[in-house]
């Protein structure tokens, strides 16, 4: 295979039914779950109308500015999938617009991730179909390529391999790893539901902070009553 230039068949994903249970937490509990040691990059924000997003990662690297493998990947995906593209930030040329879009809406494909930029955003807000990109442009796309499928891609430190979950809301972007997801929604489940519990006592009025002041004192602050 050429280096750069290169389709890859994907050869694991998680199943739907993590998927399912995955977008019925919050992004923030999952992050907590995964030690807040990951994050998707503060400029891959939502772009859409409102709502989650919760998928099977089907990755593209591309040149930036450049959609060819993106044209590719949106052939290849399944419903379910979260096309995830790393356009390197650049955000010169915007690499989707509405008639992609529309065609991406009507595969069922789960959702867009796109380290890069996107146009016709009017649009984009006008929908809930999820779209996550780092900025704006009317500058359209070029179509030369090279670029690669279903490879390993990073935003910030973030790696998503071909497979993996997908997840994003408000609060923006999360990878959780094919093998770590049992793990993790365990505990985003268990995180979800003490803040629950919390919240339900502030609102009674019995919430206890007492802790904050014991963690001053084993810190030894000065001037605590």
């Amino acid at each position: 295979m050429a280096v750069g230039f290169k389709i890859v068949k994907r050869t694991r994903k998680v199943g739907a039914d993590i998927v399912e249970r995955f977008s019925r937490l919050p992004v923030a509990n999952v992050s907590d779950a995964m030690s807040r040691m990951t994050a998707g990059g503060a400029s891959l924000r939502p772009l859409h109308a409102g709502g989650g997003m919760a998928g099977v990662a089907l990755t593209v690297k591309t040149r930036p500015g450049d959609n060819l493998m993106l044209h590719k990947a949106m052939a290849m995906a399944e419903p379910g999938d979260v096309i995830v593209v790393d356009a390197g930030g650049d955000l010169t040329n915007a690499l989707i617009g509405e008639m992609m879009l529309t065609r991406i809406i009507e595969s069922k494909i789960a959702g867009l991730v796109i380290n890069g930029a996107v146009r016709d955003s009017a649009f984009i807000r006008s929908n809930k179909f999820p779209v996550f990109a780092a900025g704006v442009t009317h500058r359209g796309p070029y179509k030369n390529g090279p670029g690669e499928i279903n490879v390993p891609v990073a935003f910030d430190g973030m790696v998503v391999e071909p497979g993996d979950l997908i997840i994003g809301d408000d609060d923006g972007l999360l990878c959780v790893p094919f093998d770590d997801v049992d793990e993790v929604l365990k505990g985003a489940t268990a995180k979800l539901a003490a803040e629950q519990k919390q919240i339900a006592n502030i609102k009674a009025g019995t919430h206890d902070a007492s802790w904050v002041d014991k963690a001053l004192r084993e810190l030894k602050c000065e001037g605590l009553d």
